[in-house]
């Protein structure tokens, strides 16, 4: 049997992994434009640092209209399948494990936790949703017309992430909390330590998770709901 998972159990696999990839692509880009062409395909960044990406995927769609995204792969546009292919494996993925909003050709806005209305924000909850089952953890959205959003995973190895620095690691755990919708602290701090290749281990009544990397250790209380409760950090410089 496949494992039992959520919407909300991938937004939070991803929350804090996929805030860092998009903090970093804005250190990597600084001002800029960019110019998508699906049919070539081609995916182009100009201005302070002209980029050429290694890797397009359409995952799909936020319109105002209709209230509702839809899959690269369901869109009646007809895209190139190496384009809107990504976007088939996550539908794939949400049949295996019955999460509708991946599995669906178009999902209403309001199916959505939170129950957003403005593009932008849905397009956030899916391409999140997308970056934890695809493994691809770079992303770009932008406007097409009409107050539509259209978003993308895109590659370049210059979208890596730098090693981790012990202070903007806690800045970002700290960013992430306070400004993110995250469900269950817990899960989505254990996630990105894991993914980030940083020691994480909680204590037997998992009221404490002790993360451990080149210069830092942080010891995170959570309270009686699971939510965090406080972060004791000592840091240096890694390799000190």
């Amino acid at each position: 049997m496949p494992e039992a998972l959520t919407l909300a159990d991938l937004l939070d696999d991803a929350a804090i992994f996929s805030l860092e990839h998009q903090l970093h692509l804005g250190d990597v880009l600084g001002e800029h434009s960019w110019h998508a062409d699906l049919q070539a395909p081609l995916f182009e960044f100009t201005g302070s640092r002209p980029l050429t990406c290694t890797g397009l995927h359409l995952l799909g769609s936020a319109a105002p209209g209709p209230q509702s995204w839809m899959w690269g792969w369901a869109n009646p546009s007809g895209f190139p399948e190496p384009v809107t292919a990504l976007s088939a494996t996550l539908r794939d993925f949400g049949q295996q494990h019955g999460i509708a909003e991946l599995s669906s050709p178009e999902v209403p806005f309001d199916a959505l936790p939170g129950s957003p209305t403005e593009p932008a924000v849905v397009v956030g909850i899916l391409t999140d949703a997308a970056k934890a089952v695809s493994a691809n953890w770079t992303s770009y959205n932008g406007p097409v017309g009409g107050g539509t959003r259209a978003a993308f995973l895109i590659e370049h190895p210059d979208f890596q992430l730098p090693p981790p620095e012990p202070a903007r690691v806690m800045r970002l755990i700290q960013q992430a909390l306070s400004g993110l919708w995250i469900t269950d602290h817990r899960r989505a701090l254990h996630a990105y330590a894991v993914r980030r290749g940083l020691g994480a281990a909680f204590s037997p009544d998992y009221a404490k998770l002790t993360l451990t990397g080149p210069g830092f250790e942080a010891a995170i209380d959570f309270d009686q709901h699971g939510r965090v409760a406080n972060i004791n950090a000592s840091l240096s410089a890694p390799g000190a």
